[in-house]
């Protein structure tokens, strides 16, 4: 019965609130809970500090640090698994107490984006981060962050948090408005979302094509500039109003995710942390937003270049105040206590609120990602039906193939050194055939080459059949005879 668990709860609030003031009086700190918030995980109980006597006759009041050192022994008086003090509560006359609530509850995504904080946002880019202590929902807006810094170990609830702020970006915009860019190394968490029409391209789960595709990133950047000078934009709103204005389509946001920096850090720590900088200080103008998780926040990951660059962050539970010092540059984050309960660090906030996040289901993220997959089936069944029907006008070129991002960056070295290997090759043919007998040493020696290339080059020979298999010992090659050379046997 609904009105029992009310009763019950309502019971279990006011005994710990007589628990807090009699410990806290007790220790010399005598206190009064002046307001109650329960939360979804935990409740905050708002403590006033009270007036006492001195030898010398005077009141005053309990000093805040004194109630802050109290914290474990509110922890073992109330039986608690951990206690976090926020001293003092922002704008507000009392300290916050939070404790943990015996039976926590789950925030659906849903709820928050139902809620009245979220629908007051005016952008493509509002995301529901959850609820606070006092239960009330939260939202924020990316463009206004303008990227996301996210910590926390294994089992915290970092990787629900990335499905999450995904899952609330695919439900309010469709390709045309934006475009993802996933990068995730560990190929098991943003994999799920291949096939869905707003992705540039598949997950990335190469290391090694991950610093291509941040270059390609800067270059789109660079580009975007490039068209907001010529059309005297200043932001990308400006530009897509000029856009619309003239019956053109706007340009897409472009929100790029990595779900783990450190394997990035270890793969190439300069590229990635030039280039990951470059990215937070410039693209905010251009519609480009980065997203980025890792759950080792060491100062080797998140290096203070990084951190300047991101002002807004999200801790999940941490190990130690070390590593809960290093994300948000103040301790709290070892005390959370996991399962989705962190601390934002806002951009216009000195400290950081607690709030429980968001949860997605799988078999409700499933079948949205099966929604964008039928459309995207949908829309090239259309397209081809169209392009069908002006086959029988006129004839139609054939489109050309969109290639990787990360195969655009190294595509003009190919061909130069592809076309220097042909050229090459000719030139070793003909030296070979001039003298009639082939070796490695005696490429090196006439084409002033090394010998991995010469030897790469004598294989491609023999696999093309001009020159013979190798005898053995130090005897040279023999070079076969070209097939218009050969005359035809007698019948």
């Amino acid at each position: 019965d609904e009105s029992s668990e009310a009763r019950a709860a309502d019971a279990r609030i006011r005994e710990q609130v007589d628990i807090i003031e009699q410990t806290l009086a007790s220790f010399g700190a005598p206190s009064r809970v002046v307001e109650v918030n329960p939360g979804p995980v935990i409740t905050q109980y708002g403590v006033e500090p009270q007036y006492i006597q001195q030898r010398n006759g005077r009141r005053v009041k309990v000093k805040v640090g004194r109630i802050t050192s109290l914290a474990d022994d509110l922890a073992l008086a109330l039986a608690a698994r951990s206690i976090r003090i926020e001293a003092p509560v922002p704008g507000k006359g009392y300290v916050g107490i939070e404790v943990p609530n015996s039976e926590p509850t789950n925030v659906n995504l849903r709820d928050v984006m139902e809620s009245d904080a979220f629908e007051s946002i005016d952008s493509a880019l509002r995301i529901a981060l959850g609820h606070n202590v006092s239960g009330s929902s939260v939202a924020v807006d990316l463009t206004h962050m303008p990227h996301l810094l996210i910590a926390g170990t294994t089992g915290s609830g970092k990787s629900v948090c990335i499905n999450s702020l995904a899952t609330c970006l695919l439900l309010n915009n469709t390709p045309d408005q934006l475009r993802f860019l996933m990068v995730d190394p560990k190929r098991v968490e943003l994999t799920g979302y291949n096939g869905i029409p707003h992705l540039l391209t598949p997950v990335i789960v190469d290391l090694n094509k991950v610093v291509g595709t941040l270059q390609w990133v800067l270059r789109e950047m660079d580009s975007r500039y490039l068209k907001f000078a010529e059309a005297g934009a200043r932001n990308i709103a400006d530009y897509n109003q000029h856009l619309t204005s003239n019956g053109n389509k706007k340009l897409p946001y472009i929100v790029v995710i990595i779900d783990e920096l450190a394997d990035l850090m270890l793969m190439a720590p300069e590229d990635t942390e030039r280039t990951v900088c470059r990215l937070a200080q410039m693209a905010r103008a251009t519609g480009i937003h980065l997203i980025i998780a890792t759950q080792r926040p060491s100062v080797d990951v998140v290096t203070g270049l990084i951190k300047a660059n991101f002002p807004a962050r999200i801790a999940f539970a941490v190990t130690s105040s070390t590593d809960s010092r290093v994300i948000l540059d103040t301790t709290g984050a070892e005390r959370l206590l996991g399962r989705g309960d962190m601390l934002l660090m806002a951009p216009d906030s000195a400290q950081p609120s607690r709030m429980q996040g968001c949860n997605v289901a799988e078999h409700e993220l499933r079948r949205l990602v099966e929604f964008w997959r039928r459309q995207r089936l949908d829309a090239v069944e259309a397209g081809k039906q169209e392009r069908a029907a002006k086959k029988d006008d006129e004839p139609e070129k054939e489109p050309p193939k969109q290639q990787p991002l990360w195969e655009e960056i190294i595509e003009l070295e190919e061909q130069e050194q592809a076309k220097d290997q042909d050229e090459l090759y000719d030139q070793a043919v003909e030296t070979v055939r001039s003298i009639g007998k082939a070796s490695v040493s005696l490429l090196q020696r006439r084409l002033r080459i090394g010998y991995t290339r010469a030897a790469r080059l004598i294989d491609e020979m023999e696999e093309r059949g001009i020159v013979g298999p190798h005898p053995g010992g130090s005897r040279q090659r023999q070079v076969l005879p070209a097939t218009d050379d050969v005359e035809p046997e007698p019948e």
